[in-house]
C-alpha cells in the first residue's frame, strides 16, 4: 500500500472526485430571482389542493395562473404525520417543521378550529399560541412559530388557517379578516405580506371535492382581481386532509416567474418544493434574507424544462403524486416481505452448510442432494437481486392501474426471474467459485449506476428508492440505492482483484472505486458528498486489506490518510459552491460556521432514532450480523474458508460494513444502508461459502514469487 502506484492512483481518484463537484446538478440551472423583488407577496393556501383537481373548465383562475406562472409539486412534510391543516399552516408561518394537531388522526384530519379573539377591529389574537410554542420546543427541529410574520413589519391574514400562519410567537395577528371582502384591494395592499385561506379541499366524494375546488378558485379570482401592482402570488396546497399523504399544488405568479418549474436547494430537482421553502421564498421575493437559524427551507428558484402544453405538465404532477402515494404503500410490504424471505432462506441454508462441511474424520454427514444445492443457489442469487429488480420495475408505470400492489410484485418477480436466469447461465457463474458473486454484484452496480447518470428517475418515488412525500430527498442516490451500490461496487472490486497478483490488487480496487465515488458525490448524479466520503472509506479499507493479512497500523494510516484527503476536498469544494447548489455537507458546514448546526444535528439524530426502530432494514441488518457470527463464521459455516482462499472478499466485507454504517449515520438513516447492503451482500457470501465447502479441491496457491512478511500467500480465482 505504500508503493507509489496505489498512492498516485488515489491522488487521481481524489482529483477526479473533486472535479466532479464542479459538474452542475439539476439545481444548478435554477437561479434565485433576486433582481425581480416584489413590492407585495400574497400566499393563498388551500388544504388538500392537488394537481388532479385543476382543469381549464372547473378552475379557470388556477389554470390561468399555472399556465402563466412557474409550477411544481409541493411536499407538505411537517412535524406531524399526516400533515393536517393546522400543521401545514403552522409550518408555513414558521418556515420549519411544526405540529399543531394533538389528537389521534383517524381516516380524516380534524377540522381546523382555532380560537381567534378580536380585541380590536384591526388585528386578532390566538390565545393558544403560548401552548403551541411550548409544544414546538419539545421537538428536535428548533421551530419558532411566527418566524415568517416576525421577519416583516406587517402581515395581513384572511381566514383561520391564514391566522395560524400569520400569528407572531406571542399570538398577535397584525391585520385579520374572517373572509375576503368583495373588493380585496385595500385588504391586500395594507401589508407587504398577505396570507389568505382559500378553504379546504377534503371532499370524500368527487362531487363534493369539485365544489370545494370551485369555491377556492372563486376566492382566488377575487385575489387576482384585487392584487396590488408589482405583487407576486404564491398558491399552495398547504396540507393533507386525511391519512393518505399526497403531493400538492404550488404556483408562483409574478415578475420573473413566467413559465418553467419551481425548485429549491432543499429538493435539487425541477418541479418539486417543500412546504418549509415557502416562507424563505416569500421573504426572498420581498428582498429579505430568511433567518437561517430557525428556518429549515430554502428560497424557491426558477428552472427550465417544463412542457409547453400545460395539460402535459399538470399530468406529470398528477402522475408523480399517484406514484409517490402508491410506492409509499407498497414499499412497506416489499421490505418486510424481503426481510422475512431472506431470514427464512438463511435458516434453510444452515442444515445444508452443516452437511456440506467435509472434515478429516472417518465418517461424516451425507452430502446434500445436488438438486437441493442448485435450488438454494438459485434462491440466494434471486435474494441478492431483489432490490435491483424492484428498481428496474420503476420503468413500468404500474401505479397507473388498479391492483397496483399485485402488478408491482408481478412485474418485479418477472424481472427478478430474468436476472436470476441470466446470472446462473453465464459461463463465469459455472466456471468459477466466485462467478455468481461477481456477476450479481456487477449487475446491481450497473443498475444503480445507470440510474444515477440518467437522473435517478427510478429512485424518485420508487419502491426501492425514496419518496417525495417523506421530504428527505428528491434527487441523487437514496439510502436504499446507496446500500446496494456500496455492496455491489466493493464485491465487484474484490472479485476482480482476485484475478490479479497481490501487489496489483490495491491499484485495481482503487481504480474500480474511483468512478463510483465520483457518481455518488457529484451533484449532477448522486448528490451526496457524505455518501462519497463513506464509500471512500470503504474503498480505502478494501484496498488496504485485499492483498491479504490483517489491518496493521501502516495500512490503516494510509487508508485513513487517503480518505481524509478526499473528505476534506469534498467538504471544501461543496462549501464554496453557490448556496443554491450546495449539497447537504456544504450546507451543514455553512451552518456550523454561523452557529446554526445544532438544529441540523438534532434533526439528524432524530431521523436516525426513528429509522432505527421503525425500519425492517434494521431487522435485516441485525439478523445479518448474527447470521454471520453464529453460522457463517463457524468451522462448518464456510466463510472462514472463503476468506482464506479469497482474501479480497474479506477486505470487501470490511469495506462494506464501514461504508454502509457510516453512510447511514451521515444520512440520518441509522442502519438502513447497512440493512440494504446486507440484503445484497449476505446472500452472495452465503452462496460463496456453500461453494467452497462443496469444492473441496479448491486450494490456496502461490501466484507471486516473493511476498512481504506481513502478507499471506495470494490466491487465484478458482
Amino acid at each position: 500500500m505504500l508503493r507509489p502506484p496505489p498512492l498516485l492512483l488515489a491522488a487521481v481518484v481524489s482529483l477526479l472526485a473533486l472535479l466532479g463537484l464542479g459538474v452542475s446538478g439539476t439545481a444548478a440551472a435554477a437561479k434565485p430571482l433576486s433582481d425581480d423583488d416584489a413590492d407585495y407577496v400574497i400566499i393563498a393556501g388551500a388544504a388538500g389542493l392537488r394537481w388532479d383537481d385543476i382543469d381549464a373548465e372547473r378552475t379557470p383562475t388556477l389554470w390561468m395562473l399555472a399556465e402563466r406562472g412557474a409550477i411544481g409539486s409541493l411536499s407538505t412534510r411537517s412535524a406531524h404525520v399526516p400533515t393536517c391543516p393546522g400543521d401545514g399552516w403552522l409550518t408555513l408561518g414558521a418556515g420549519n417543521y411544526a405540529e399543531r394537531t394533538t389528537t389521534e388522526v383517524g381516516e380524516v384530519c380534524p377540522k381546523l378550529d382555532v380560537a381567534i379573539e378580536r380585541p380590536d377591529a384591526i388585528g386578532a389574537y390566538l390565545p393558544d399560541q403560548r401552548a403551541v410554542v411550548e409544544r414546538q420546543r419539545e421537538l428536535p427541529f428548533g421551530t419558532v412559530p411566527g418566524a415568517l410574520p416576525e421577519s416583516v413589519r406587517c402581515t395581513a391574514a384572511v381566514g383561520q388557517g391564514a391566522a395560524v400562519a400569520a400569528a407572531r410567537s406571542f399570538g398577535r395577528v397584525d391585520r385579520y379578516a374572517p373572509e375576503l371582502p368583495a373588493d380585496p384591494t385595500s385588504t391586500l395592499s395594507k401589508c407587504l405580506l398577505s396570507i389568505v385561506d382559500l378553504g379546504s379541499v377534503d371532499g370524500l366524494t368527487p362531487q363534493r371535492r369539485a365544489k370545494q375546488v370551485q369555491a377556492a378558485d372563486a376566492v382566488l379570482a377575487k385575489i387576482v382581481k384585487g392584487r396590488p401592482e408589482r405583487s407576486t402570488l404564491l398558491v399552495a396546497g398547504v396540507s393533507d386532509t386525511d391519512r393518505t399523504s399526497r403531493l400538492h399544488v404550488v404556483i408562483a405568479d409574478g415578475r420573473g416567474w413566467t413559465g418553467g418549474w419551481l425548485t429549491s436547494a432543499s429538493t435539487g430537482r425541477p418541479g418539486y418544493l417543500e412546504l418549509v421553502d415557502l416562507a424563505p421564498t416569500a421573504l426572498s421575493m420581498l428582498g429579505r434574507d430568511a433567518p437561517k437559524k430557525i428556518m429549515a427551507g430554502h428560497a424557491a428558484a426558477h428552472a427550465q424544462g417544463r412542457p409547453d402544453d400545460l395539460g402535459e405538465a399538470t399530468a406529470a404532477g398528477t402522475d408523480a403524486d399517484r406514484q409517490a402515494a402508491a410506492a409509499r404503500t407498497v414499499s412497506a410490504w416489499f421490505f418486510w416481505l424481503l426481510a422475512l424471505a431472506q431470514i427464512g432462506l438463511f435458516a434453510a441454508v444452515v442444515p445444508l452448510l452443516r452437511r456440506s462441511y467435509r472434515h478429516a474424520g472417518p465418517t461424516g454427514p451425507t452430502p446434500p442432494p445436488e438438486r437441493v444445492v442448485r435450488l438454494l443457489e438459485l434462491l440466494l442469487v434471486g435474494a441478492a437481486l431483489a432490490m435491483p429488480a424492484a428498481l428496474i420495475t420503476g420503468i413500468v408505470p404500474w401505479w397507473r392501474f388498479g391492483q397496483r400492489g399485485l402488478i408491482f410484485f408481478a412485474v418485479t418477480g418477472l424481472v427478478l426471474a430474468l436476472l436470476t436466469v441470466l446470472t446462473v447461465r453465464l459461463p463465469v457463474s459455472r466456471a468459477r467459485t466466485l462467478g455468481p458473486v461477481g456477476a450479481v454484484a456487477a449487475i446491481a452496480a450497473a443498475v444503480v449506476g445507470l440510474d444515477l447518470v440518467t437522473g435517478a428517475k427510478l429512485q424518485l418515488n420508487g419502491v426501492a428508492g425514496y419518496s417525495a412525500l417523506e421530504g428527505g430527498r428528491y434527487a441523487g442516490i437514496g439510502m436504499v440505492g446507496m446500500g446496494v451500490f456500496f455492496a455491489a461496487v466493493l464485491l465487484s472490486a474484490a472479485c476482480l482483484a482476485q484475478l490479479v497478483p497481490q501487489r496489483r490488487r490495491p491499484l485495481l480496487v482503487a481504480g474500480v472505486g474511483a468512478v463510483p465515488i465520483l457518481l455518488v458525490g457529484t451533484p449532477a448524479w448522486g448528490a451526496d458528498a457524505g455518501g462519497a466520503i463513506a464509500l471512500t472509506a470503504g474503498v480505502c479499507l478494501t484496498a488496504a486489506l485485499c492483498p491479504g493479512g490483517w489491518l496493521n497500523f501502516r495500512r490503516l494510516a494510509v487508508a485513513l490518510g487517503i480518505g481524509l484527503v478526499v473528505a476534506v476536498g469534498f467538504a471544501y469544494v461543496d462549501l464554496h459552491r453557490p448556496v443554491e447548489q450546495q449539497g447537504s455537507l456544504g450546507r451543514f458546514l455553512a451552518q456550523f460556521a454561523d452557529g446554526t448546526s445544532g438544529l441540523t444535528l438534532n434533526r439528524l439524530g432524530s431521523a436516525n432514532r426513528i429509522a432505527l426502530v421503525t425500519s425492517p432494514l434494521t431487522v435485516l441488518a441485525l439478523v445479518a450480523a448474527v447470521f454471520m457470527w453464529a453460522v457463517l463464521m463457524r468451522p462448518w459455516g464456510g466463510l472462514k474458508r472463503l476468506y482464506g482462499i479469497y482474501p479480497p472478499v474479506r477486505a470487501a466485507v470490511v469495506g462494506i460494513a464501514v461504508a454502509s454504517v457510516l453512510g447511514g449515520l451521515l444520512g440520518g438513516a441509522a442502519l438502513n444502508v447497512a440493512g440494504t447492503a446486507a440484503a445484497t451482500a449476505l446472500p452472495l457470501l452465503t452462496l460463496g461459502a456453500m461453494r467452497v465447502l462443496g469444492h473441496a479441491a479448491d486450494r490456496t496457491r502461490i501466484v507471486e514469487e516473493s511476498v512481504s512478511a506481513d502478507t499471506p500467500v495470494g490466491v487465484s480465482g478458482a
